[in-house]
């Protein structure tokens, strides 16, 4: 779940042909991102959130390192492009993946899902106070609906163990998602989308070290399914799913294939009823799907008016501006 747009989308003559295949991606990476949801509700049981992060990242890291070497990995240059890469995967390859498993402790895979997917709203919210973006009425709107529907999921869960707990490490962890999404974007300027997605994981490894200690100590009792599900989010949601929507981006608006994030909480929800017999409750479905509906209306784009004559190009819009 990243904009990894540092590639120029290709020629029209090249779209037609790649059209299908880039669609194929599209749904393999939701796919693969909503199974992590899942994934971490079972390996969750014997391993961690830190020490569970640790190894994702880490496998992920090793995973993606042949292909960075042979294509060429980039480094960025400047302080300033350094500190920008060494913050996105600090945040959101490391903390980020930290707080969704000690969120889904106290949560299903679908209402998690759900949560973390109001990170759009706050992206639009920075753009629209700190670039002066200015909050158009579907933002306003949107986030008005979205706030209703985490409300609802409070109000009808709270009372149910440590829900609200886990609604509030869901909001955490879609703030530093939106975090990681700003940072990221400003330094794919500088950098190639499959070096900075490298850097990024072994920063998040290098940060997420201090749980090395209980990563071997848990390891060593956990059952085998554990560590090959780690594995497994490790190599799929993490290293192929950013390769994949690496790939898509350049054939497909970035506008648009933004939109398709919106599959993986209905994906994480039908993987997790399939899977391992875990529906949300009717309030966290209800409530989630309100706040689906806020992050879609948040951005929805003004129609465009024609430029004045003499005037060329046109205005962006801060939904525009936060994709």
């Amino acid at each position: 779940m990243t904009t990894l747009d540092s590639a120029a989308p290709a020629s029209p003559a090249v779209v037609p042909a790649a059209g299908r295949l880039a669609v194929v991606a599209v749904l393999v990476t939701m796919l693969l991102w909503a199974s992590t949801f899942v994934v971490i509700r079972v390996v969750g049981e014997a391993l961690s959130p830190g020490p569970l992060a640790l190894l994702r990242l880490a496998v992920a890291a090793a995973v993606l390192t042949p292909f960075a070497l042979r294509l060429g990995l980039r480094r960025p240059r400047g302080v300033r492009n350094w500190a920008l890469v060494v913050a996105y995967g600090a945040l959101w390859m490391g903390v980020y993946t930290v707080v969704v498993n000690a969120t889904e402790i106290y949560l299903d895979a679908g209402t998690t899902a759900m949560l973390v997917n109001v990170a759009p709203i706050l992206v639009m919210l920075w753009v629209g106070l700190v670039q002066r973006a200015g909050f158009p009425l579907p933002l306003v709107l949107g986030l008005l609906v979205a706030f209703a529907g985490v409300s609802i999921i409070a109000l009808g869960d709270g009372a149910a163990g440590g829900s609200l707990v886990g609604i509030c490490l869901g909001l955490v962890a879609a703030t530093l998602y939106a975090a990681g999404v700003l940072l990221q974007k400003r330094a794919l300027a500088c950098i190639d989308a499959l070096s900075a997605t490298w850097w990024g994981f072994v920063v998040g490894t290098m940060v997420l070290l201090p749980f090395a200690p209980d990563l071997v100590r848990e390891a060593s009792v956990a059952p085998a399914t554990a560590l090959l599900g780690a594995a497994y989010m490790g190599v799929f949601p993490s290293a192929l799913a950013f390769c994949l929507w690496a790939f898509a981006l350049r054939r497909i608006d970035a506008a648009q294939l933004t939109v398709s994030s919106y599959l993986v909480p209905a994906f994480a929800v039908g993987l997790a009823w399939l899977l391992i017999s875990e529906v949300p409750t009717l309030p966290a479905l209800l409530g989630g799907a309100v706040s689906l509906v806020g992050v879609a209306i948040s951005r929805l784009r003004p129609r465009r008016v024609p430029a004045p004559q003499g005037r060329t190009g046109e205005e962006v819009s801060p939904v525009a501006a936060a994709q």
